[in-house]
C-alpha cells in the first residue's frame, strides 16, 4: 500500500528531477511566464584567453614600469590606452566586483573590416616587456598573427559596452553589471544587449529565487559542491521579460548599493506571484543560504 508519494511530471526533453509539491509549484510559476534567455536579443561570450597569463596580465607596479620606459609622452599615452584593467572569476561579486589591481596588455588581433591588429613595434616598451617571455609566448597555441598578439576575438568591442559579467564556476555564481569597460579573463562570461534587460538579468540571477532555481536545474556539478554554468544551459533558462520599470529601477538601486537584497528579493517574489509559504521555503532552503557570497 502506498503511504506517501510525490507527483512527477516528466517530458522527454527535461532532466528527471523528483520534486516536492511546493518545489513543483515554484518551478511551474517560474517557467510558465518565462522566455528562454537565447530569445532575449542578447549576446553571450567568454572572457579573454591570453595563452600565457604571466606575460599578458600584469600588476599596477609592472604597468607603471612599462609606462615609465616609454620614450615620449605620445607613446606613453598610446601604451596606457592599450593596457586595460582586467577582472578574474574570483573578483566577481554579487552586483559588483573587487578589482585586484591587475591589467591586461591588450595587443589584440584586430577585427576584419573594423580595425587592424596591434603592431607591437609601435609600442617599444610593451615589446620589451613581452620579449622577456619570448620562449613561452612564441610556442603558445592561443595567439594571434604574431606571438605578441592575443588570439582572434571578434567581440572585442563588447568589453567596452555596458555588460553583465559572471564567474562560470562556483558554489554561488555571482553576477555583476559593468559600465567601466573592464576586460575579463576566460573564467568569466559576459552578456551585452539592451541596458534594461541587462539590469533585469542581474537582479534575477542574484536573487534567492533564481539562486534556488539554478541549483535545482543545473546538472554540471564540480568538486566541492559548486556548479559550472555553461552558456548552453543558461540560454535555455526561462526568465520573465516584461518586468515593470519599478522593478528595473529597484534592481539598479541595488547595483548602486542604495538598497539591500531583501527589497529586490521581495519584488521578484511578487513578480512571480509566490505565496508566503513558497517564499519562506526559498528563504530557508540550505541550497540558497549556504556559502552565499556578497
Amino acid at each position: 500500500m502506498q503511504q506517501q508519494g510525490v507527483r512527477c511530471a516528466f517530458s522527454s526533453s527535461d532532466s528527471w528531477v523528483i520534486l516536492s509539491p511546493i518545489e513543483q509549484s515554484i518551478k511551474r510559476k517560474i517557467e510558465a511566464v518565462g522566455t528562454p534567455l537565447k530569445d532575449w536579443d542578447i549576446q553571450i561570450n567568454y572572457g579573454i584567453k591570453t595563452g600565457f597569463n604571466d606575460a599578458f596580465i600584469i600588476s599596477t607596479e609592472k604597468r607603471d614600469e612599462i609606462l615609465a620606459n616609454c620614450r615620449t609622452e605620445e607613446e606613453r599615452e598610446r601604451t596606457a590606452e592599450l593596457i586595460r584593467p582586467i577582472l578574474r572569476g574570483r573578483d566577481i561579486k554579487r552586483y559588483g566586483y573587487e578589482w585586484a589591481d591587475l591589467w591586461i596588455i591588450n595587443t589584440h588581433n584586430g577585427i576584419k573590416r573594423k580595425f587592424p591588429r596591434i603592431d607591437v613595434n609601435e609600442y617599444p616598451a610593451i615589446k620589451a616587456h613581452l620579449d622577456q617571455y619570448w620562449d613561452k609566448i612564441s610556442k603558445r597555441a592561443d595567439r594571434g598573427d604574431t606571438p605578441y598578439n592575443l588570439r582572434n576575438c571578434a567581440y572585442m568591442e563588447d568589453f567596452m559596452r555596458p555588460k553583465v559579467m559572471w564567474k562560470i564556476i562556483g558554489c554561488n555564481i555571482n553576477f555583476c553589471y559593468d559600465e567601466k569597460q573592464y576586460i575579463c579573463n576566460n573564467a568569466v562570461d559576459i552578456m551585452v544587449g539592451d541596458k534594461s534587460r541587462l539590469i533585469q538579468f542581474v537582479g534575477l540571477m542574484n536573487s534567492k529565487l533564481f539562486d534556488w532555481y539554478l541549483k535545482l536545474t543545473t546538472e554540471a556539478e564540480v568538486q566541492g559542491g559548486g556548479i559550472q554554468l555553461y552558456v548552453t544551459t543558461l540560454e535555455k533558462t526561462l526568465m520573465k521579460l516584461d518586468f515593470s520599470d519599478s522593478l528595473t529601477n529597484t534592481i539598479y538601486q541595488r547595483i548602486s548599493g542604495l538598497i539591500d537584497d531583501k527589497v529586490v528579493d521581495d519584488k521578484i517574489f511578487d513578480a512571480y506571484l509566490l505565496t508566503q509559504e513558497e517564499r519562506m521555503f526559498i528563504l530557508n532552503d540550505k541550497r540558497v543560504t549556504r556559502n552565499r557570497e556578497t
